[in-house]
């Protein structure tokens, strides 16, 4: 297991110097290898003056980075954000490659706005094109009923006030483990829930100290089983040694239903989405069985309502509509508002690549895989107009 990120979450005129210190403590003191050291920002269009924008952004970048931060999160356009702003985001994107930036399509009333998505996927095209393969889109993602805190980058942002840090793992390698030492399912339950749970204790032993020297709150733990691209850390290897001829396959819902269950069923301070990351690209199974073509993105987001963040790192064709990336949007929106669960989607338009093409990119945190189909035109009719609707949560009586 590796500690994907230590995230601070800041107000945007928190100075540096208050938190270079901690930055370089933070790098050593943990029992796990910590990859990266992040900082998220309340929302950006509550504070950036969009006519120095971009210069503004590569500054504070710069400034953070001389510090150790590698990544930077300026936190979502609200709903309640003017268009403008959405429209901003291509150019703030290519300003520094430290930037990750998100849109809410859905807000946490069950609020969406369909016209929001129709203008992100416009956006999701635009940023497709900043670099030549596509991969602009690794820092931009659709939230849907995201509270601030979470650690994992693109959602991460803060909701104001004090400074504080979460913890991000890249943990998939021990349900692999709990699995593969198991004999039944309660026992691959108990095994997974031990791991979770001495992780945590010891991420802990560190956090307490290291809150109480430098004066910071710690906010918990994002659990998500994370993977990397190889198959002794891949989610979907967990799931299919439950017994799944292949992750797609009747059972499937099953499997992630299992692990993320016991997930929950851990002790320790969790924040964030504390489920399943099943990120096509970062995921070396999950990507063979995408490029077989055995999984689909339909069936991402029917695991999603039982587990995981959504759709992640999703590779599309080049040519896909904004009707069609709008319409996969909407779908992430209303199972947040319906089943009132924090979702996001990640999507990756790659230019020049069609359906079933190859897809490879130099980048140590991705697998090879295959573009993914999208079926149908895209959104018409009532489904493409402006008009925000509020979508109720499911409720016992419902059923």
């Amino acid at each position: 297991m590796d500690i994907r990120s230590i995230t601070l979450f800041v107000e945007p005129d928190t100075p540096t110097d208050a938190l270079a210190q901690f930055v370089t403590a933070a790098r050593s003191v943990f029992p796990y290898p910590v990859q990266t050291t992040r900082l998220a920002t309340t929302p950006f269009p509550n504070w950036l003056d969009r006519n120095s924008a971009s210069d503004f952004v590569r500054q504070m970048a710069q400034a953070w980075q001389a510090i150790g931060i590698d990544y930077l999160s300026l936190g979502p356009v609200r709903l309640d954000h003017a268009d403008h702003w959405l429209a901003l985001l291509p150019e703030l994107l290519a300003a520094t490659d430290m930037l990750f930036a998100s849109v809410e399509i859905g807000d946490r009333n069950g609020r969406i706005v369909p016209d929001r998505c129709r203008q992100l996927a416009r956006i999701i095209k635009q940023v497709s094109q900043i670099q030549p393969n596509g991969f602009g889109n690794l820092y931009l993602t659709a939230l849907a009923n995201c509270a601030p805190g979470s650690p994992f980058f693109p959602v991460a942002y803060h909701g104001g006030g004090p400074v504080h840090f979460a913890v991000a793992v890249e943990s998939a390698d021990l349900a692999v483990t709990a699995v593969q030492t198991a004999t039944t399912l309660t026992e691959a339950r108990h095994n997974l829930i031990d791991a979770i749970e001495t992780a945590a204790q010891a991420i802990g032993q560190a956090t307490t100290p290291l809150a109480e020297q430098y004066g910071l709150t710690y906010s918990g733990i994002d659990f998500s089983l994370a993977p990397f691209p190889t198959d002794d850390k891949s989610l979907a290897a967990a799931l299919e040694g439950l017994g799944l001829p292949h992750l797609g396959a009747p059972g499937s819902l099953f499997a992630a239903a299992f692990i993320t269950e016991a997930i929950g069923r851990a002790n320790f301070p969790r924040c964030g989405f504390s489920g399943l990351m099943l990120p096509v690209l970062e995921d070396s199974v999950l990507a063979r069985r995408a490029a077989e073509g055995v999984i689909t993105v339909n069936d991402l987001l029917g695991y999603a309502a039982v587990c995981g963040v959504g759709l992640d790192t999703i590779p599309l064709p080049g040519e896909i509509s904004e009707a069609s990336l709008a319409g996969i949007l909407l779908d992430v929106a209303a199972l947040a508002a319906r089943l009132d669960k924090p979702l996001t989607a990640r999507l990756m338009p790659l230019p020049g690549l069609q359906t079933g093409d190859p897809v490879s990119f130099d980048f140590p945190y991705f697998a090879d895989s295959r573009v993914m189909a999208v079926p149908g035109t895209g959104l018409a009719g009532v489904l493409a107009t402006a008009e925000p609707i509020v979508i109720d949560k499911i409720t016992r009586a419902a059923w």
